[in-house]
Order: C-alpha cells, then structure tokens, then sequence
C-alpha cells in the first residue's frame, strides 16, 4: 500500500498547544471484522496486534493517577481484544465514562451474541459507525451485507433502551464518500434520524461528522488514483482558524496497543509520538507522573483535515 506518511510530516500548519487533559483514549489493537476503505487504521480480519493485559492495567492506573473522566476505547474492533470487557468494567468502578467506538456488525458477529447486553449493562456509550442511512452507499464503503446487519444491529441497541434511556447514548458517525468534506452536521442528523425512523424505527442520540484523513488505506487510495494532491487541496483551502480552540488533541491523548502515547489517533498511524516528553518514543508509564498541559502537539499536513470546513473531531463537527 502506498504510503503518504513522507507527504504529511512537513506543514505550515500553525502550531497549537495541549490544555487540561480529559480523555483518554486507547486503541486495543487493529484486529477487526471488517476492511472499510475509508479506514485511517487499515484494521482487518488479518491483523493480530492486540494490546495484552499488563498495558491494559497501565491504562487503567494512569486513567486512575491522572482523575480522567472518559475512556474512549477504539480499534480495529475493539470488543475483539480478550481484555475488553475487564478495561470496561474496571474504568467504570473508578467512575470513568466508557465509550466503545464500535462497527455495529461486531454485534452480529458469532461469539459475540451477549456484547449488547454487556454494553448496556456498563452504561456505555455507543459510538457507531454508520457512514450513511442509504444502503448503497454504506455497502460501497464498508462491503455488501453491511447495511442490513447494521440496521438490525441497531433495532437490538434501541430495543436495550439506546437512544431513548438517559443513560444509554447511542451516536452515530458519518464519513463522506470520496473527495468531499462532510455536509453540515446538524442538517445530516435530521435526515438521519427522520430516515432511519420512517424506515426503520430506529432512534439515537447524536450524529457526528467526520472528514477522512489522507493516511494508510484511504491516503495510499488517493496516491494510487492520482487524487493525493487534489485532496490536500480541498482541505487546505477549507482551513478555518476558528476550528483551532476546539481540536481533540488539546484534551486527548492516544495509546497505542503496546502503551506509546500520541497526540491523536491520526498521529499514532503516522507513528508521530507526543512531544511532551523527554522520552524520542513516550510510554504511558512515562506520564504517571506530571502534567502535559501546556505542551506542544506534533502537528503535519493532516491537520488540515481536523480543521476544514465545520471541523472534524471524535465528537463530531467542531463549528
């Protein structure tokens, strides 16, 4: 796969600096059931990093050292790492809030026929992946089947009090389909939500808009098409500076399956380790004690994507 890694190290992109930090969020490894194009992790069925339990016991003394408030679990799939359930567990007894970034087809999945209840169970928040409310399209991104299983897998969160029960959030996420930057977030939640609730009976909470970034498998598709340069392009000329005050890194960190710290989930694939450290490869265990606040974020051409248009974050549009 063609790499855009040299491309995006050298930026004019302004420098930012960290605040207080919130959450904490860990990739548990790239194993998924799933091949998406659109991923910036390249996770798949293939994939065999996961992270072991002695990095998962870290995560949780940091989080507890540290008096974070979330911890947002990702992968490839992350309910396929053997240690999730007990990171879930764990952080909620320390009162953490737990999201699960989950692909809704891992629900379906053989071996996996309790998970929805567990997540209720847990209070945790849901954050699915569900690039469009049309089945062609999601099928073009994500493989064919897809869009049924996701919808069924759906009904069976809102038949566990997802999306209508307080404490059971359930957020969907959006990613444009080729070279284009996301619609305006709170128009496309409105027709998601009236879509899937005249065809389906399907509610939920929030819908988050993300632009995709031009790394690992969906940036070597734009080098091997020839539409690297047209991408960058568009998002450079939809920079908008306001879209600073509120990036993700300023309050994020990113761990890794084997516990190295970055300033954000794209800076991990680009394997850009977090400058606030003495250390040229920071570990968690580096971090127990002192605070990044303050400290400078590794910064490359892809933050242009985090900052395009209505802006782009884990929670969604920025703007």
């Amino acid at each position: 796969m063609l790499d855009t890694r040299p491309l995006l190290l050298e930026t004019d992109f302004p420098s930012i600096r960290r605040r207080k930090l919130e959450v904490l969020q860990v990739n548990l490894g790239y194993l998924c059931n799933l091949s998406c194009t659109h991923c910036h992790v390249n996770a798949g069925p293939s994939r065999t990093e996961l992270m072991d339990v002695e990095t998962a016991n870290l995560v949780l003394e940091f989080a507890r050292t540290a008096r974070l408030g979330m911890l947002d679990l990702t992968g490839g799939a992350p309910e396929m790492n053997p240690h999730f359930r007990y990171l879930v567990i764990e952080a909620r007894k320390l009162g953490m809030a737990v999201t699960d970034r989950c692909n809704l087809m891992i629900l379906q999945e053989e071996g996996y026929e309790d998970l929805a209840g567990f997540l209720a169970d847990q209070q945790v928040i849901i954050t699915a992946s569900l690039p469009c409310y049309l089945e062609q399209n999601v099928e073009k991104q994500r493989g064919k089947g897809i869009y049924q299983g996701s919808i069924e897998a759906l009904q069976r969160l809102n038949a566990l009090g997802y999306g209508t029960d307080p404490s059971l959030q359930l957020n969907l996420v959006y990613n444009p389909i080729g070279l284009n930057l996301p619609p305006a977030q709170s128009s496309l939640e409105a027709d998601y939500k009236r879509e899937l609730m005249e065809r389906f009976g399907i509610v939920f909470n929030s819908l988050f808009t993300l632009t995709n970034m031009p790394i690992s498998r969906f940036g070597g598709m734009l080098l091997a098409t020839g539409q690297y340069q047209h991408y960058m392009k568009l998002l450079r000329d939809n920079y908008s500076e306001a879209n600073l005050e509120g990036l993700m890194c300023r309050t994020h960190i990113s761990v890794d399956y084997t516990g190295h710290v970055y300033d954000c989930d794209f800076n991990q694939m680009l394997h850009m380790p977090l400058l606030a450290s003495s250390k040229p490869r920071p570990h968690l265990r580096d971090l127990l004690a002192g605070s990044l606040e303050g400290s400078p974020i590794a910064i490359g051409e892809h933050c242009y994507g985090c900052t395009a248009g209505q802006g782009s974050s884990c929670g969604g549009a920025l703007a």
